[in-house]
C-alpha cells in the first residue's frame, strides 16, 4: 500500500475546480440574489398591478421592538459580510495578500488618489443613476423602491450607512474583484469578463424592475472599465458606498420633494 497522499481529481484540472468554486461563492451570495430578484420581476410582471403601481422595500424595520430590530439589522450586516471574508480567504496565497491583489490595501498616498477616483465615480454614476431611476418610474418600468424606514430611532442613519458599506464591499470585492481574478484565470476574454460581470450586477437588481437592471448593467461597466484601468477595486468599493449612503440617508428627503417619483403608490 503507497503511503504516498491520494491525489484529488479537482486538483488536477485547476479550471474546473476554478469554475466549481465561482459557484459556490455565487450560491452563497450575489448568485442567489440574482436567482431571486428575477424570479421576484417574474411574479412582479405576471401580477394584476402594473410594474409601476408596485413597491419594495429595503432596509426596512424587523421587529416593531426597536432592541430585536437593531440587533436583527446589526448582525444582517457583519454575517452579510461573510462572503466577503471567504473571497479574500480563497485568493490569499502565501507572501500575497488578498487586499494587495485587488487594490484593497490602505495607505495614505493610496487611500488619496482611490478617494479622488470614487468622487469621479460618483458624479458619473450616481446623478445618471438617480435621474433614470426617475425615468424609469414616469415610464412605468421600476417599482418605487422604498430604500429606508418610516420610524427611524437614534441609530437608523449609522446603519444605514453600514448597510451601504456592507452593499459596496460585497458587491465590489465579489462581482468585480473576485470574478475579474477566476474568469481571467479561466481564460475568458476581457470583453467577456465585462459584460458577464455587468449583467450579473444588474440581475440582481431586477427585484426593483426594468430600469435599475439597465443603470445598473451601465454601473457593471464603468466601474470594471475602470478597475481594469486602474488596477484597484478600492475606489470602487468607497464610490459605491457613498452613492448608497446619499440613496439610504436621503430617501425621506427626496420623498418630501418628489413624492409623485419616490412615493410608493401601490402594494
Amino acid at each position: 500500500m503507497s503511503l504516498l497522499p491520494e491525489r484529488d481529481a479537482a486538483f488536477e484540472h485547476p479550471r474546473r475546480r476554478i469554475g466549481t468554486e465561482i459557484g459556490i461563492v455565487l450560491a452563497l451570495s450575489l448568485g442567489a440574489s440574482a436567482l431571486y430578484s428575477i424570479l421576484s420581476l417574474i411574479a412582479r410582471l405576471t401580477a394584476e398591478t402594473p410594474l409601476g403601481n408596485q413597491s419594495t422595500g429595503i432596509n426596512q424595520a424587523t421587529s416593531t421592538r426597536e432592541w430585536l430590530d437593531f440587533t436583527n439589522q446589526f448582525l444582517g450586516f457583519a454575517l452579510g459580510l461573510a462572503p466577503v471574508a471567504l473571497v479574500l480567504f480563497l485568493l490569499w496565497r502565501p507572501g500575497l495578500s488578498p487586499f494587495t491583489q485587488l487594490g484593497l490595501d490602505v495607505r495614505p498616498r493610496l487611500l488619496a488618489r482611490d478617494t479622488r477616483r470614487a468622487l469621479f465615480l460618483v458624479a458619473v454614476i450616481g446623478i445618471p443613476g438617480i435621474a433614470l431611476y426617475a425615468v424609469g418610474r414616469l415610464l412605468g418600468i421600476t417599482v418605487a423602491v422604498q430604500a429606508a424606514p418610516t420610524d427611524q430611532y437614534w441609530w437608523t442613519i449609522p446603519m444605514l450607512v453600514l448597510a451601504a458599506l456592507k452593499a459596496g464591499l460585497t458587491e465590489e470585492i465579489i462581482v468585480v474583484g473576485y470574478l475579474y481574478k477566476r474568469l481571467d484565470q479561466l481564460g475568458w476574454g476581457k470583453w467577456k469578463v465585462l459584460i458577464a460581470s455587468a449583467l450579473l450586477r444588474g440581475s440582481y437588481h431586477l427585484y426593483q424592475g426594468i430600469g435599475p437592471f439597465i443603470g445598473n448593467v451601465v454601473m457593471g461597466l464603468v466601474f470594471g472599465w475602470c478597475y481594469r484601468r486602474w488596477g484597484r477595486v478600492m475606489p470602487l468599493v468607497i464610490a459605491h458606498t457613498i452613492i448608497d449612503i446619499i440613496s439610504f440617508v436621503g430617501y425621506p428627503l427626496a420623498l418630501a420633494w418628489w413624492p409623485g417619483i419616490f412615493g410608493v403608490t401601490g402594494k
